[in-house]
């Protein structure tokens, strides 16, 4: 078959309307309702096209008593949300900012963090979402090179932004302390009509910035979709129900935890918000709300499987029936950890910023292939190449690559992604099993190549993970006089762990190949991690063998 993605998407939509029809009864965008109501969600639906204002305002005009978040100030319903989101508008364009304008927002997970994201687009305005970890120099480099009207920023990160004029600052979350000069999004929108906006003269434009584990981050520019065939691609894949409680404990700045706030409105939840992560919360709000999906990185679930065991005794979380994870790797058996914990309910989204999901792996995939990253889920094309372009055979490593429903609008910098026949090339390595199931062995660029082997650091990082002296590790390649490059570890000792480095060596040659086995440890206090849980490198110590 032709590696044209034009012609194989086609192809998979053939035939597919049973699919659509099962999926929309199951999510709820068809459902027996009042024909008031059903009216008004499609009347929102056509106005505003796929995306997060038609999302917000069809769930009001269905369910406008639901509490749509539940956050730490209270409870908001869809109905008194979508006003909060017509009134902040309102604010934006009597600041002077218009269509085309560039806002930046730098805020943690809750209720103002939405409605100002939502309140920019219906503006037609570019949103900056800032990682809440950027330095001061990333944060000015960033708002100057993306051209920045107006900095929304929860009260917290005022220190990194001093440089800034105040009357370009407005508070997302404030503290009862907030500054006198500062407006907030709460405060703004007292007396504002919160009638219903018009459509702007374009479409609004979302701007999320990649991981940046090496200089300063790239803003990737998301498109809203043309239709709903990613929403039924996404919710196809995972039991998802309509008007389930969902806790987002994903950074919302994060395109994972984008979707699932987009993509999950069309499913009208109650969506719980936190501005900080903890899992002993997060097991007491499971318990409460009778949390069915809670959607989250690895670095989370390593953080759940080590909870306050008195808090795991004592909260009952057998409504949970989906933990979607994406963001980086599962390393070692985490998965299988977390299922034997909790629920068998872990679907790991394997992606990036720019290719949106690539695979989906099930609890199934886990349980009988752990570390796989899953399956090709509808309406998606994923090719594993060689460096010519050509199709490697199942099994065999190359580079893999992607073509979905998911338009990424290039860089921000003028750059874009590389492509072959269509398919946009990941930067990743992985290979297919017989069963069809993609395992991802790791960036194209972190391969080393040791005594003539090529190697990544994935396999050693595995390994080490498990032995129950190692709370969390990395793994890098250094030069070898003798074998051209080796691999280096730095580990993270649980509490209370005293094993020395020949021990981790000793390990490790027991459990992989000779090439693989690391050239030295090296003990460190934390590994640098962004909040998606993926290690800035940059920022790791330089390597000094402990043995």
């Amino acid at each position: 078959m032709s590696l044209d993605p034009e012609v194989l998407l086609r192809s998979l939509a053939m035939g597919d309307l049973g699919y659509k029809l099962k999926v929309m009864r199951r999510i709820g965008i068809i459902k027996a309702l009042p024909p008031g109501k059903m009216v008004g969600a499609a009347r929102a639906l056509k106005k505003w096209g796929p995306g997060l204002p038609s999302g917000v305002n069809a769930a009001a005009k269905r369910y406008p008593k639901q509490v749509a978040i539940i956050d730490d100030a209270g409870e908001i319903t869809y109905e008194d949300l979508v006003t909060q989101i017509n009134q902040f508008t309102e604010v934006l364009r009597e600041r002077g900012l218009k269509t085309g304008d560039s806002i930046a927002v730098l805020a943690r997970n809750h209720r103002y963090l939405v409605i100002a994201l939502i309140a920019v687009i219906q503006l037609g305005g570019r949103v900056l979402l800032l990682n809440t970890m950027a330095s001061r120099a990333q944060l000015t480099d960033l708002a100057e090179r993306e051209g920045a009207e107006l900095l929304i920023l929860d009260q917290e990160f005022l220190p990194l932004v001093e440089d800034v004029r105040r009357s370009r600052l407005m508070l997302a979350w404030a503290d009862p302390d907030a500054p006198s000069d500062l407006d907030s999004v709460e405060s703004s929108v007292v007396g504002k009509s919160g009638a219903a906006q018009d459509v702007p003269e374009r479409h609004g434009e979302i701007v999320i910035f990649t991981s940046g584990t090496t200089g300063l981050p790239k803003g990737a520019k998301r498109k809203e979709p043309d239709d709903l065939k990613p929403v039924l691609a996404y919710f196809g894949a995972i039991p998802y129900k309509s008007n389930s409680p969902v806790i987002i404990a994903a950074p919302l700045f994060h395109s994972w935890g984008l979707i699932n706030l987009g993509f999950g409105l069309s499913t009208c939840p109650t969506i719980i918000l936190r501005r900080k992560f903890s899992p002993e919360q997060t097991l007491k709000d499971i318990d409460k709300y009778k949390v069915k999906v809670f959607i989250v990185v690895p670095l989370m679930l390593q953080r759940m499987v080590r909870a306050d065991p008195d808090v795991v005794r004592n909260t009952d979380v057998s409504s949970l029936e989906i933990t979607a994870s994406s963001g980086s790797a599962l390393a070692g058996d985490l998965a299988l950890h977390y299922m034997d914990m909790f629920t068998d309910s872990i679907y790991n989204f394997y992606g990036a910023t720019e290719t949106g999901w690539i695979t989906i792996a099930s609890p199934a995939d886990l349980r009988a292939a752990p570390g796989t990253a899953g399956r090709v889920p509808w309406r998606t094309v994923v090719k594993v190449l060689d460096h010519d372009g050509n199709e490697v055979p199942t099994g065999d490593i190359g580079v893999i690559h992607v073509a979905n429903d998911m338009p990424f609008g290039g860089y921000t910098d003028g750059r874009n992604k590389a492509f072959h026949s269509g398919l946009m090339d990941s930067g990743d390595l992985g290979y297919f099993d017989e069963e069809g199931r993609l395992f991802v062995a790791g960036r194209d660029d972190d391969m080393i190549v040791s005594g003539g082997e090529n190697v990544f650091p994935r396999e050693l990082e595995d390994c080490l993970i498990e032995h129950p002296d190692v709370a969390d590790v990395v793994v890098t390649g250094i030069p070898d006089p003798d074998w051209g490059q080796r691999l280096a570890a730095y580990v993270v000792l649980a509490d209370g762990a005293s094993i020395s480095a020949s021990a981790l060596i000793d390990y490790a040659k027991d459990n992989v190949a000779r090439f693989a086995v690391p050239r030295g440890v090296m003990f460190i206090d934390e590994l640098p991690r962004n909040p998606t849980g993926k290690v800035m490198k940059r920022q790791l110590p330089p390597f000094a063998t402990s043995v």
